[in-house]
């Protein structure tokens, strides 16, 4: 049976709204004041809660904003017998789901309460469903037995069940968002949604909205009002991917949230209360972007309390057998057709490339042999299908690696010349 609060000084009042209530087969309790309001959310799951809004003690907003901190999907219609249309704005913009003035309207009253109770159910029905999707999905598995491997399993054990925000690093390709939804897995957040943002994928007038969510009306697009995404991460994980992307004033807002567990949607006044751990992922040094102006530090220190180096694929070449074995079990599954063989000089042959492109690389040549070669997967096949397959990682190769864009190899060279004018002098 469902469930509503009456909160109002007023005995006469309360004895109404609980006469007409329970006459729809409504199970209705009271609170005298906004103390006791709040001791009984509390204590108490509501789905509804009528509130006045003007009381001795404590103010109905503040009553209000106080109940939705604890709960923030609770719906709460605002009733007033001093109220005109300027109040009934404040309310509904403070958070309420309606503003009702006293003597209260019966069905007026009663179409309000339904359609409360229809957004509760949505929402219930919502998260039970986030929460059935994530049941589903399949368990996450690392693959690699080399020492570096192992030491970053054992370090995913260790940190995913607390809560500390956790920095991983490493270059594109090489698994940093496996390595976050395994974190997440092992957590005791994993029967809550984990959701992954790509910060360099979303422009920089956007990321705000997608982050924080945004009212309708606030910008030219904003036909209605959208949830963001630390709002969809309650209670779960938030995967910010590729973070040095992030604009400044995004990072801002981003530290707000962190201190202060509250977010603000754009365009909009009312705090909304998150709890979420954050998880960041980076292909850039943050320090030097730091030193140039580009991220923030102090953002910074809040996002790195466990640091994850994701090595690249050429410092685990011994993984490469495990990984081609995994991938190819994996993709004939998709192609629903029988598994390739792979002849042992196939194997050691794409163990010499410089994988620039890591494990996703390495994924896409073993999908590119299957489709390719016949049932048996050989070196010429290797030799065949697999461009630059031969060549070897050169002095070259380890010096551009060095550098995440061509502004730093730039400073690198420029430094040289210095060097040398200097030696020369």
């Amino acid at each position: 049976m469902p469930k509503i609060l009456v909160v109002d000084d007023d005995k006469g009042i309360r004895q109404t709204l609980r006469d007409i209530l329970e006459f729809e087969k409504y199970k209705v309790e009271e609170a005298v004041d906004g103390l006791d309001c709040m001791v009984r959310v509390k204590q108490n799951a509501y789905d509804v809660i009528i509130l006045d809004i003007k009381m001795p003690k404590m103010d109905g907003m503040d009553v209000m904003e106080k109940i939705q901190a604890i709960q923030p999907d609770l719906p709460v219609v605002m009733i007033s017998g001093h109220g005109n249309i300027d109040t009934a704005v404040e309310a509904v913009k403070n958070g309420a789901f309606d503003f009702i003035q006293k003597p209260p309207d019966l069905n007026r009253l009663l179409i309000t309460i339904r359609n409360a109770m229809d957004k509760s159910s949505l929402i219930t029905d919502k998260k039970v469903l986030i929460k059935k999707i994530y049941k589903k999905t399949k368990e996450v598995q690392i693959v690699g037995d080399s020492s570096i491997m192992q030491e970053i399993k054992s370090t995913i054990e260790v940190i995913a069940p607390t809560e500390a925000r956790v920095m991983i690093h490493g270059e594109n390709g090489t698994g940093k968002e496996l390595v976050a939804r395994k974190i997440h897995q092992l957590s005791g957040r994993n029967e809550q949604p984990l959701i992954e943002v790509n910060c360099a994928a979303i422009p920089a007038e956007l990321i705000e909205s997608e982050l924080f969510g945004h009212e309708k009306g606030s910008f030219t697009s904003a036909h209605k009002s959208r949830a963001g995404k630390f709002e969809l991460a309650h209670e779960g994980t938030l995967f910010l991917d590729e973070i040095g992307d992030m604009s400044l004033s995004a990072q801002a807002k981003v530290l707000r949230a962190l201190q202060e567990n509250r977010i603000t949607r754009v365009g909009g006044e009312k705090e909304i209360s998150v709890n979420v751990r954050i998880i960041a992922a980076t292909n850039k040094d943050l320090r030097k972007q730091i030193a140039k102006g580009h991220f923030r530090e102090d953002l910074y220190h809040r996002l790195a309390v466990i640091i994850v180096h994701v090595p690249s694929l050429r410092e685990r070449k011994q993984d490469i057998p495990q990984l081609v074995h995994h991938f190819n079990e994996q993709i004939c599954g998709e192609y629903n057709v029988p598994v390739k063989e792979f002849e042992t000089k196939a194997i050691k042959e794409l163990q010499k490339p410089n994988w620039s492109g890591n494990i996703r690389e390495l994924r896409n040549v073993v999908e590119r042999l299957i489709i390719l070669s016949q049932d048996k997967v050989s070196l010429k096949d290797v030799k065949n299908y697999v461009s630059g397959a031969q060549a070897p990682v050169t002095g070259l190769d380890r010096i551009l690696d060095k550098f995440d864009t061509l502004e730093q190899l730039q400073e690198y060279i420029a430094e040289i010349y210095k060097t040398r004018e200097h030696s020369f002098a």
